[in-house]
């Protein structure tokens, strides 16, 4: 049986899935719980610096966004860090800690930048036991105005500058949270790796309004009469994560800084997904506060059936290995060639990729007066959008051409398999290699 224990950046958990610091995190009374569901670990909502606590609003906090059957693909929640005293907090850690010594304790920070305020609090933290702790420079909403969060987060310069002054002042395993506002997260987390950091997790929340009132004419979620952003979750930013994650897994000059996955992680699949392209464990959010902490079994079984499956014994095992296959545009072969194929035993008549290509795509696909839809390979550019769009899977596939075959849309012979062509050699473009172009008789 697959062993699912972890060991990151001296972080050890049971299993690699954590919660990760927002609602379910908040008190001791959520993290037992957690616990006793079967969750490796947890990051502790995040703390402040000592004085009032932080004032939430008390309406609505959270907008959404549906897909079929109202199943929720996006939450946008505009609470802020914990509401709660700062010692209150570091209580409940020490004594969850003390009863579960197996499982990852991490506490996410959040104070002005200010090297004396991260050195009080870091020694507060110190004191609970706490098995590391992750700096939060992605809150997207509310903490701005106070020099916090994403205004930290957007700003390499501040994020190296406290990383550096976390480090100095503690010993525990630091964890730098990315914001995904911002326009190339590489240069954030550079700055962390050059501070210091221990690891980062990505991404947190994306600013968002999810929604308007067409009847108040106000965004949602309405307090008041009013709305505002806020932070964008749930298994519809999945696709941006994954993208940043591997940006910075596969970037020379951050490559190999340990990464805690964030982002529409819902299932086993996600998870082994992201790390997959580089993260060395998956936190977990919208899929608890939708489903529930047991969703954390389905998750653990899922992911030790499929690394059976693939004989994989440890995660470490298959961390990384999608990473040198994610590059960029220039590097793909242009002599690639694939045409669709539709299987008319599995095709229901349904129309619906007639309709996709016919109307906005290549006008590749053909309908017949009996509704028998076939390709036009003379017009097909292998989009693949008839598969997208297609209900019945495995109906319509891409079917790769093999070399010597001709290419009815453009008259090329298909080269060997070994013959690639990217843009770099292509005679289009003006700073090809010009022996290749004389080779391909162009």
């Amino acid at each position: 049986m697959a062993d699912l224990t972890t060991d990151f950046v001296g972080i050890k958990s049971p299993n690699p899935f954590w919660l990760a610091s927002a609602p379910p995190t908040d008190k001791e009374y959520n993290v037992r719980r957690a616990f006793e569901a079967g969750w490796g670990g947890v990051v502790w909502k995040t703390l402040g610096e000592e004085g009032p606590p932080v004032v939430n609003v008390n309406g609505p906090r959270y907008g959404a966004i549906y897909g079929a059957d109202r199943r929720l693909l996006g939450l946008n929640n505009i609470e802020l860090i914990t509401d709660r005293p700062l010692q209150t907090n570091l209580d409940e850690i020490k004594r969850v800690k003390a009863d579960y010594p197996d499982r990852a304790v991490v506490v996410s920070l959040m104070v002005p930048l200010d090297e004396d305020a991260w050195r009080k609090i870091l020694d507060r933290v110190g004191e609970t036991g706490a098995d590391g702790v992750e700096l939060n420079f992605g809150c997207p909403h509310g903490m701005a105005e106070r020099g916090m969060g994403s205004a930290v987060g957007q700003v390499p310069e501040y994020v190296g500058q406290i990383t550096q002054w976390v480090k100095k002042h503690s010993d525990l395993p630091c964890i730098v949270k990315l914001t995904p506002n911002i326009t190339d997260i590489r240069q954030p987390a550079l700055a962390a790796k050059q501070g210091g950091a221990d690891a980062v997790s990505m991404i947190n929340t994306i600013n968002s309004i999810t929604s308007v009132n067409l009847d108040a004419m106000c965004p949602e979620p309405m307090i008041d009469g009013l709305g505002t952003h806020g932070g964008y979750c749930g298994p519809a930013v999945k696709p941006i994560a994954m993208n940043m994650v591997a940006e910075v897994a596969r970037w020379e000059e951050t490559a190999g800084i340990p990464i805690s996955a964030i982002g529409g992680i819902s299932t086993w699949r996600d998870a082994a997904e992201f790390m997959a392209l580089g993260a060395g464990n998956a936190q977990v959010c919208t899929a608890a506060m939708t489903y529930g902490f047991r969703i954390v079994k389905e998750m653990c079984s899922g992911l030790s059936q499929w690394m059976d499956e693939k004989g994989y014994t440890k995660t470490s095992d298959f961390i990384g290995m999608a990473t040198p296959r994610v590059t960029d545009w220039q590097h793909l072969n242009l002599d690639y060639v694939t045409k669709a194929e539709i299987d008319q035993d599995l095709c229901i008549s349904c129309g619906r990729c007639f309709a996709a290509c016919e109307d906005t795509s290549h006008q590749a696909i053909a309908m017949s007066d009996d509704r028998v839809f076939t390709v036009k390979d003379d017009e097909c550019v292998a989009c693949n959008l008839c598969v997208n769009v297609c209900p019945v899977e495995g109906c319509i596939t891409m079917r790769r051409l093999a070399p010597g075959e001709i290419d009815e849309r453009t008259g090329m012979t298909i080269p060997a398999l070994d013959d690639k062509r990217t843009w770099l050699e292509h005679p289009n473009n003006p700073d090809g290699d010009p022996l290749t172009c004389i080779s391909r008789g162009q």
